[in-house]
């Protein structure tokens, strides 16, 4: 029954192939519905819980502070990164999987024992220094969360999947992460009739935990033939010899001496930066507004925001993102989210001229979030993940490794500085911020057309880069 409905939306999939992609979308399912349950639980945490009034902080505390740790994130998740390059090469790919969810399910129990201890005894028994510890390091945790356990699932998939392969199943992936993507987020929904957002921080610790069983049985139970990608690379590792400063800058140094790999950079990073301003706009009015004064009430904001993103995510994903690799190539496909993401900013720009209102603007910026998040998401995604098929286990696991997570917040602390330099003046950030953002856009376009051209040489040739 199951086979039946996905080869009615897959046609493409070859049967043996069901069952691998089945069980890897299981795995993304619970990985990305996590994410986005903490995703949107940081900003409730950092903006509305970390820093309150009542313990002496200035009003938007949260606010003033939250460019600064988009700053500082990508430094936090550099130390992360190495250990993560370390790793690599000491153990099985799949038992990374292990000892990372281990990690991030400990630390997210913490947090919610935390809350815990302020609803039943209050926020001044917590004390103003320890909530707010808690706050920073929520969301230093939340975001290499993101970064490292969704670098690692890709890595290992493109590690065991062929490039026609990819073709089939990946689309499926990302439709499936889609549904997870809405189940998370809209379990945020249930604050107000919970009380607390504690259970619900609980909860995702749970679902962490639940990935290592699965991993282990996609393991133990695929078959050989379904674990070999263009590069054998997956389940048996070699054994190697680089140190450990070796192991760690390697894959840094392989991603700057490779010219493609430098263009998958740009396509997997540049946007962030720009989505950061404009999303920050978007809290930054929330959490002004008196409809979302409280934590709850901000966090059922921050719900409908993820249900949105995924809903249209989920559609463009299901109808389209399969149609569009097929019928324009991948090449084409690099060049249509940056199309659409340049659409969306020059729109939300010319609006803000008509002179709105704050009310106004928060749900511009919200629709503007929710279309640039929605289509990256189904469109970019998948697409630029094809891009590391052609190429080397360091690449597919180092250097891929700087770009989703050192890279990625790299990207978005050089937003944060924008926002930081004018988040004083919301109207002076939506010009700069705009600014700033077509100008990447354009590189970014500029490097889709380069990497597009490259990887249809390396696929045609047979070749790799390493």
């Amino acid at each position: 029954m199951v086979s039946t409905v996905i080869q009615f939306f897959y046609p493409d999939l070859k049967k043996e192939e069901i069952r691998k992609f089945s069980l890897l979308s299981a795995i993304f399912f619970l990985i990305i519905g996590t994410y986005w349950l903490l995703r949107l639980l940081k900003y409730t945490i950092f903006l509305k819980i970390a820093f309150p009034e009542c313990l002496g902080w200035a009003p938007q505390q949260g606010c003033m502070f939250q460019p600064i740790a988009k700053f500082w994130s990508p430094f936090v998740v550099l130390i992360m990164v190495l250990i993560y390059s370390k790793l690599i090469d000491l153990v099985k790919k799949h038992q990374l999987f292990y000892i990372i969810c281990s990690f991030y399910a400990v630390l997210f129990a913490g947090y919610a024992a935390i809350l815990f201890t302020k609803d039943v005894y209050g926020i001044e028994y917590v004390g103003k220094a320890a909530l707010s510890a808690m706050g920073w390091l929520s969301y230093f945790t939340i975001e290499s969360f993101g970064s490292l356990t969704v670098a690692l699932f890709w890595s290992f998939t493109n590690s065991i999947t062929d490039s026609e392969s990819a073709k089939r199943g990946f689309p499926f992936i990302v439709a499936m992460a889609q549904v997870s993507a809405i189940v998370g987020s809209s379990l945020l929904f249930f604050s107000a009739s919970i009380g607390s957002l504690w259970p619900i921080l609980l909860l995702a610790s749970i679902l962490v935990i639940l990935v290592m069983p699965l991993v282990h049985y996609f393991v133990k139970s695929t078959p050989a033939t379904q674990m070999v990608g263009n590069v054998v690379a997956a389940v048996e590792e070699r054994t190697t010899k680089e140190g450990f400063i070796e192991g760690f800058v390697s894959g840094l140094r392989l991603l700057f001496t490779r010219s493609y790999l430098l263009g998958v950079l740009v396509i997997s990073t540049f946007y962030e930066a720009v989505s950061q301003i404009i999303e920050y706009q978007m809290q930054t009015f929330a959490s002004m507004s008196p409809d979302y004064v409280d934590e709850i009430a901000f966090a059922q904001f921050q719900s409908a925001y993820g249900v949105g993103i995924n809903i249209i995510s989920f559609l463009v994903a299901l109808l389209g993102t399969s149609y569009l690799i097929k019928r324009f190539g991948v090449r084409i496909s690099l060049l249509i989210y940056p199309t659409i993401f340049g659409l969306t900013l020059l729109g939300l720009f010319g609006f803000f001229w008509t002179g709105p209102s704050t009310t106004a603007l928060l749900w511009a910026t919200f629709a503007a979030m929710v279309i640039i998040k929605g289509f990256g998401y189904a469109v970019n995604n998948p697409t630029k993940e094809m891009m590391y098929i052609p190429t080397s286990k360091d690449a597919k696991f180092k250097s891929k490794g700087w770009i989703d997570t050192f890279g990625s917040r790299f990207s978005k602390a050089g937003g944060a500085q924008v926002t930081n330099a004018f988040k004083h003046s919301m109207p002076e950030l939506m010009v700069f911020g705009s600014l700033f953002g077509f100008g990447l856009i354009g590189i970014w376009i500029l490097a889709a057309v380069f990497v597009g051209f490259k990887n249809k040489q390396l696929i045609d040739k047979g070749e790799i880069v390493e």
